[in-house]
């Protein structure tokens, strides 16, 4: 069965690993943002992985090793031996907030919050956890799986509660 995981490559090989990915028909995922860079001289946009050292390939899992042998990767991020699976609605959510770059900043890894759902606007349909920053609502959306968190601006009336099920 196929699914998600984080891969943790070397530093600055996250487009050569996703290019081998491609090459070998896999599906992978690496969120890129544009960023403006300074040098001494001058500023450049430059477009960066959204999660340095981190992307994320779709396969099923006994399929690893040809992974693992793929230059520049380190391993597939994994929590007390057992692989972290990162949940469709995760990368569905990422894409979508990719959509919109530059309302997108990357928070610090949270794991409270109160979990909610977009009712309406660009987001609709999108889940994660509310914070407000400065008397600005932000969705955030942590990808368990590699600790990081993004979050993305958005009107608080566009939201509502997920209540938990007693079960």
């Amino acid at each position: 069965m196929e699914n998600w995981y984080a891969v943790y490559t070397r530093p600055r090989h996250e487009k050569k690993v996703y290019e081998s990915l491609r090459e070998m028909k896999w599906e992978a995922f690496l969120p890129m943002v544009t960023r403006v860079r300074l040098w001494k001289d001058r500023k450049k946009k430059v477009a960066m992985p959204l999660f340095s050292s981190y992307l994320f390939a779709r396969f099923d899992y006994k399929y690893r090793y040809d992974l693992l042998h793929i230059s520049g990767v380190v391993k597939i991020v994994n929590f007390k031996g057992t692989p972290a699976v990162v949940p469709e609605w995760q990368i569905d959510a990422l894409k979508q907030m990719l959509k919109n770059p530059e309302k997108l900043q990357l928070e610090n890894y949270m794991r409270c919050g109160q979990e909610i759902e977009v009712i309406d606007g660009v987001f609709k349909g999108m889940r994660g956890a509310v914070k407000v920053v400065k008397g600005t609502t932000r969705l955030l959306v942590t990808i368990e799986g590699i600790q990081q968190t993004v979050s993305v601006e958005l009107d608080s009336s566009y939201v509502k509660k997920i209540e938990k099920e007693d079960g």
